[in-house]
């Protein structure tokens, strides 16, 4: 897919306050449909072209930055190696501090539980296909759609069984260790201290960072919810936006624009 063409997304003005003061700014965001096309096959899932560079940029000039995915952070590190990008993966599960994984509390007692639905999934719906995220699962049914119900039966069973934590996803059901983590909770503890707080997603699972974003609003921050549209998306995240961009081609323009605003 080619880059796209600088200019064609106006400079939102909820993120004009945002270039007064860079270093007090923290630019977070999702990974899948947000930075990268969502794909059939999650393996094969990759950056656009120029994304990472972006980010990058970014970070050098303003004070935090951070890809903050449902991904593992060993996969997100295949694209952001020795980086300046913050890596939160699994929603908080894992995240890298100078260099070296770290599980949040709580968190790697659940790897049998985790690992006993995966082996289970054998038995699932036919067309479901089990992620296994070493941390947590995935239950797939893009590539069959009609079984969104039985999947949702199944894995309601395997929650109740296995004490995990059941959360919906994009064509997907996931489950978590119960450990109270999510997108909302890395949001508020990367953005501690900044003034301006801005993130980009385009999920169900990116809904509680929009909601740590109104919470900061309303202590008087300055923030942005910026969600990145597709045919998919649901009522609610699309109800959460301050700011609306057309794919992950208009949410890397919005970056390489912010960028091209703030003091080199």
């Amino acid at each position: 897919m080619g880059e796209p063409a600088v200019g064609s997304v106006p400079f939102p003005s909820e993120l004009e306050p945002f270039v007064a003061d860079p270093g007090g700014v923290g630019v977070f965001t999702d990974f899948d449909g947000t930075l990268a096309p969502i794909v059939d096959e999650p393996a094969a899932a990759v950056p656009l072209p120029g994304v990472v560079e972006a980010l990058e940029a970014l970070a050098a000039r303003v004070g935090r930055v951070a890809v903050i995915s449902g991904r593992p952070v060993a996969f997100l590190q295949r694209f952001f190696p020795d980086s300046p990008v913050m890596l939160s993966g699994l929603y908080g599960l894992e995240e890298v501090v100078h260099g070296e994984v770290r599980v949040a509390p709580g968190a790697g007692a659940w790897r049998e539980a985790v690992d006993d639905v995966v082996a289970a999934a054998s038995g699932g719906p036919p067309g479901m296909y089990a992620e296994h995220k070493g941390l947590s699962v995935t239950l797939h049914f893009r590539e069959h759609p009609e079984i969104v119900d039985e999947v949702a039966d199944w894995a309601r069973v395997q929650a109740t069984r296995s004490g995990l934590e059941l959360r919906w996803a994009r064509m997907s059901v996931e489950l978590h260790p119960p450990v109270g983590t999510d997108k909302g909770s890395v949001l508020e503890a990367l953005a501690e201290g900044l003034g301006c707080v801005c993130f980009l997603g385009d999920d169900v699972g990116d809904l509680p960072a929009f909601e740590a974003l109104d919470r900061m609003r309303a202590d008087g921050r300055s923030v942005a919810k910026v969600v990145v549209a597709s045919s998919e998306m649901a009522p609610a995240v699309a109800a959460a936006a301050d700011v609306t961009v057309d794919g992950p081609a208009e949410a890397l323009e919005l970056l390489r624009s912010f960028t091209a605003r703030l003091p080199a």
